[in-house]
């Protein structure tokens, strides 16, 4: 067991709602739960917002792992609940657990703002940063979407990993997600521009709480990679609302999934994927595999509604070379065709596959972004996209991981990223497709 570790007994609490917390500790021993709400904040990326009185906590079993599914689930007790005052913003939160011996970790949760219609509602992917969870790091039990460890203690692959995951448990070594710093540049800097924005989680979209016709623009911050039918039906139903779409990352819709109650019935606790594996239990959404793979001539392919899908991956980062310069996209940021954007593209890449259903209406590719692929494939093109349908309504793809860092996070900032996003969500809010 780490020294201070806990878990959110929700993704995402409207306000005037609650939200738990259960921790453990290596000792018995006192801890406080701090909130922080990220933002811009004149720079400052953070607002403390509360803090517990000490609460007792102590240690707790450490789960094993299904034998039948790889789940790990904690049932440790409840240690401190928030309520959460009507009187705060919307956004993406983080508890910050400190132990009286002078440990720290951390857990992040959205406060939801339903209520209200908002310009822009910003989605955080919390179903991905379950898959890639692999609590606990211990050499020994933990497990996630994509590998566990094997006998001798090292990290397997498809033979060890689970087929279910959940959101009782903390995340990995401090708590912080994986890919958790997109969304997180990505919410900085829309806010540093002044949008009327609100936020959820992706678990929301599932559970039907999004009215995608209260949003002029809904943007999916990060790498939303694993998706149920619930998630996708909310996202084509807001296209046919009028509601634009803007993915900043790459390597969306790409896992189906299904998101299932936990051992005392609260729903949407368990992430399900068997991807390759035979689905004991597809119903009528189909099995848990690629949504490429799902309907008869690809029919649920993902470029199906993004324009472009995931296509590659780069060992190291290259430059996004753009196309289509005079498309009011790239107006005020200087670039031409064939001008390179330093390292843009990493990390994922999408492209577009003429093999595989597009959207209808008007589709720019506007990058052609050679890279060579990290799994052998060879040379391989990268492409962002913007499609455009008869009634207005645009969806956007950035295609690489570096796009929501470029706008804020220091080490990659991109003035000419930055410009091009305020071109399109200022196009976005400016014609509204309803």
């Amino acid at each position: 067991m780490a020294q201070i570790q806990g878990y959110a007994s929700k993704t995402s609490v409207e306000r005037g709602d609650s939200i738990a917390f259960h921790l453990a500790s290596h000792i018995a021993q006192k801890c406080t739960v701090a909130i922080y709400r990220f933002g811009h904040y004149g720079g400052s990326g953070t607002r403390h917002l509360t803090t517990s009185e000490p609460v007792a906590v102590k240690p707790q079993a450490k789960p094993s792992a299904d034998a039948a599914t790889g789940l790990i689930a904690c049932d440790w007790p409840v240690a401190w609940t928030l309520d959460i005052p009507s009187t705060w913003v919307s956004g993406i939160f983080l508890a910050v657990f400190t132990s009286e011996d002078g440990h720290r970790s951390y857990t992040p949760f959205v406060v939801r703002d339903t209520a209200r219609r908002s310009d822009i509602l910003m989605v955080v992917p919390f179903t991905t940063y379950q898959a890639y969870n692999i609590w606990p790091f211990d050499g020994r039990t933990g497990k996630n979407l994509y590998k566990g460890y094997t006998p001798e203690g090292e990290l397997g692959g498809n033979a060890e990993r689970a087929f279910e995951v959940s959101f009782d448990r903390p995340y990995a070594q401090a708590g912080m997600p994986r890919w958790f710093d997109m969304d997180i540049s990505a919410a900085r800097w829309a806010e540093s521009t002044g949008y009327d924005i609100t936020y959820a989680s992706s678990t929301d979209l599932h559970q039907g709480r999004i009215d995608p016709s209260k949003y002029t623009a809904i943007v999916f911050s990060g790498h939303d990679e694993y998706w149920s039918e619930g998630m996708r039906d909310c996202a084509e139903e807001a296209v046919g609302a009028g509601t634009h779409l803007a993915f900043l990352a790459s390597n969306n819709i790409y896992f189906h999934i299904r998101l299932e109650p936990n051992a005392e019935g609260q729903p949407a606790r368990v992430v399900t994927c068997y991807k390759e594996a035979p689905d004991p239990d597809p119903g009528t959404a189909g099995p848990t595999v690629r949504w490429r793979q799902l309907g008869k001539r690809h029919r649920k392919a993902e470029q199906g509604l993004l324009g472009v899908q995931y296509s590659g991956i780069l060992k190291d980062p290259a430059p996004l070379v753009v196309r289509e310069s005079s498309h009011w996209f790239w107006s005020g940021t200087g670039l031409r065709d064939g001008d390179e954007i330093p390292d843009l593209i990493a990390v994922e890449a999408d492209g577009f596959n003429p093999s595989m259903p597009r959207p209808d209406g008007r589709q720019t590719l506007l990058s052609a972004s050679p890279y060579v692929d990290s799994w052998g494939r060879g040379r391989m093109v990268q492409n962002t996209s913007l499609c455009e349908n008869e009634q207005g309504t645009l969806v956007f793809v950035a295609g690489t991981f570096h796009w929501p860092l470029a706008l804020n996070d220091p080490e990659h900032i991109s003035p000419q990223v930055q410009r091009a996003t305020h071109n399109l969500l200022t196009r976005m809010l400016e014609r509204p497709g309803k």
